[in-house]
């Protein structure tokens, strides 16, 4: 691939809420980053300029926001086999942007599948990572943890949770700072005897590595903040994620459903309220914007469809992160030399 130029592409014709939402994302990125890397707005650029120059063409970054053109769309209603088929959508033309070396991220709020499968056949996987994973950060007592892999594969073998856990621990020092990461494996108990064929397996691997490997964790670890990268297959990490999206709901409507009981509980809501607003903030994908797709050969940063635009600017900013940091130079760095590889993989 082509040495690329320090911008990142969006897929503007993504996100459930229309252009305005993606644009509104963009331009708070660029007036409050202190350095921010170019912004290539991808999608019809009729609607896009109509946008840029109505309500942004006096901004004082406006120079920095570019749109690049693409007459289709995937929509969120389309196979993901089919939505590759539009060699011309605004997913494919971001990444194929990136494969070009004209910018050096992805960010896409549109069709997740889509936007794995053109990210691979495009850009295709790292050196030595034999499956990319999709990797997001849990709110914990101490933070946060980050877990892989939460939807790319459904289905794992232990040397592909060795993989993530590689690439998680890389992730997590190169951009959150941890020197020496906990890396813990999702099970369903402490000790190393309990699990399925695959976490058993996937223990002696994780052991045997350079990695700081803590051992087991149950689900009731994750919020402790016990490890900061906890590692498990495509299938239990989605479910966990979903999950993790209905919280915020949850709290909401049993907030509104205590106030109205009656006058205690308002007075109540009254002094717990910004208690109430933090909690619920933690568990706002919007917090974080994106989750990043780690191996591909580039960085590609996967976000809800109903971003809203402080979702697509915390994005902007995550993948802005992973490109200051050179974090595929660390991934590819670490798989090869950093952990002692086992003679037989399972």
């Amino acid at each position: 691939m082509p040495e690329m130029t320090r911008a990142i592409a969006i897929d503007a014709m993504g996100t459930e809420g229309g252009v305005s939402i993606c644009i509104e994302g963009v331009f708070d990125y660029l007036t409050h980053a202190a350095a921010p890397h170019r912004v290539v707005l991808v999608g019809d650029e009729t609607t896009l300029n109509t946008a840029l120059d109505r309500d942004y063409a006096k901004h004082a970054r406006r120079n920095l926001a570019e749109v690049a053109h693409a007459s289709e769309t995937v929509e969120m209603t389309q196979r993901a086999a089919d939505g590759v088929k539009k060699k011309d959508s605004s997913i494919a033309v971001a990444v194929r942007l990136q494969r070009e070396g004209k910018v050096a991220a992805t960010v896409s709020p549109g069709h997740t599948g889509a936007f794995m499968a053109a990210s691979l056949l495009t850009l295709g996987r790292l050196e030595n990572v034999s499956r990319p994973a999709i990797a997001t950060f849990f709110p914990t007592e101490a933070g946060s943890t980050l877990i892989l892999d939460v939807g790319a594969n459904p289905t794992c073998k232990a040397q592909n949770l060795l993989e993530f856990a590689i690439m998680g621990s890389v992730y997590s020092a190169a951009v959150m700072g941890n020197a020496t990461p906990r890396v813990a494996l999702l099970s369903n108990g402490e000790e190393r005897s309990k699990g399925n064929e695959l976490t058993l397996a996937a223990y002696e691997l994780l052991a045997q590595s350079a990695l700081n490997f803590i051992g087991n964790v149950e689900g009731r670890d994750i919020l402790r903040g016990r490890a900061d990268v906890i590692v498990c297959d495509g299938f239990v990490g989605n479910i966990m994620l979903k999950f993790a999206e209905s919280v915020r709901g949850f709290v909401t409507n049993a907030f509104k459903r205590q106030i109205s009981s009656n006058n205690f509980s308002r007075l109540g809501a009254i002094l717990m309220g910004p208690f109430l607003r933090r909690l619920r903030r933690m568990f706002d994908y919007a917090e974080v914007g994106g989750a990043p797709m780690l191996g591909v050969q580039g960085i590609c940063i996967v976000c809800h469809g109903r971003s809203s635009a402080r979702a697509i600017t915390s994005a902007l900013h995550m993948a802005a992160k992973m490109m200051d940091a050179d974090v595929n130079a660390h991934i590819i760095n670490a798989l090869t030399n950093g952990v002692r590889k086992p003679a037989e993989t399972t």
